[in-house]
Parts: structure tokens; C-alpha cells; sequence
């Protein structure tokens, strides 16, 4: 039997921007999820990369506005983060507990300390782990 080779796919996809009807429904979705995960507005705001106390009550009460790029991979990375948990935990509500929990690879903090560093880079860290821990890449 020969080897033979697959087609190769592009590093990058062809449409790779966040439609802001796409960041609209994400920042929705986060309002939601930072429920869920029982956050406190002030810790909210944080992880959203220091919004605004007035644009994040907006956010609650449905009225989003414009997202700018850098909201929008923020809001990106967190749907991933969420996307991991409910891969990895068959009860939802261990997934929501879980960015509670010290962990010994974020050096004993709980995600969501690191989250609220406010440093996207600890967004995509803790996505990153959640993605190696399910086998993504």
C-alpha cells in the first residue's frame, strides 16, 4: 500500500474576521456565561479586558454596541474556554465550577485569578490548557 498525500489546507481560513453580528452574539453569550460561572460585575469587567462599569451594564441589559477587535478575540477566546469545559465535564456544572479551582499548572491559582489578571495572554493560556487537556490542538 502507498503513502499518499492528503490535500494540504490553508494556514489560515479565507474569512478569518468576527462578524459584529458574530461578536454580538458572543458578548451575549459571555453576559450569560459569567453568570453561570457567578462572577462578580467588577471581575466581569476584568476578564473583558477593563470594560467600562457603564458599558457592562449595558451588556446585561441588551444593548452591546460596537466590539472592537481585541473584545472580540477576548470574547472569542472565552467561548473556547467554555467549549473545553463542556467537552471535559459531562455535568455542566463542574465545567462552571471548575475556573474556581486552584490548579498546580497556573502555579496553585484558580483560572479565573488568572483571567482576571485582565492579560488576554492568560485568556489564550487557560484556553490553550482546556484545549490539551481534550486532545484539541
Amino acid at each position: 500500500m502507498m503513502l499518499q498525500e492528503l490535500p494540504r489546507t490553508h494556514a489560515a481560513p479565507l474569512d478569518d474576521a468576527i462578524t459584529p453580528q458574530e461578536a454580538e452574539a458572543m458578548a451575549r453569550a459571555v453576559v450569560n456565561l459569567f453568570g453561570k460561572w457567578q462572577l462578580s460585575d467588577a471581575q466581569a469587567r476584568d476578564v473583558l479586558g477593563g470594560l467600562a462599569a457603564r458599558t457592562y451594564a449595558r451588556w446585561k441589559a441588551g444593548d452591546i454596541g460596537r466590539i472592537d477587535r481585541d473584545l472580540a478575540t477576548r470574547l472569542s477566546l472565552l467561548m473556547g474556554i467554555h467549549k473545553g469545559l463542556r467537552y471535559l465535564f459531562t455535568d455542566p456544572q463542574r465545567g462552571y465550577d471548575w475556573i474556581k479551582v486552584p490548579n498546580a499548572v497556573f502555579g496553585g491559582k484558580t483560572p479565573l485569578a488568572l483571567m482576571v489578571e485582565g492579560d488576554i495572554f492568560q485568556l489564550g493560556r487557560v484556553r490553550s490548557y482546556l484545549d490539551a487537556e481534550r486532545g484539541g490542538w
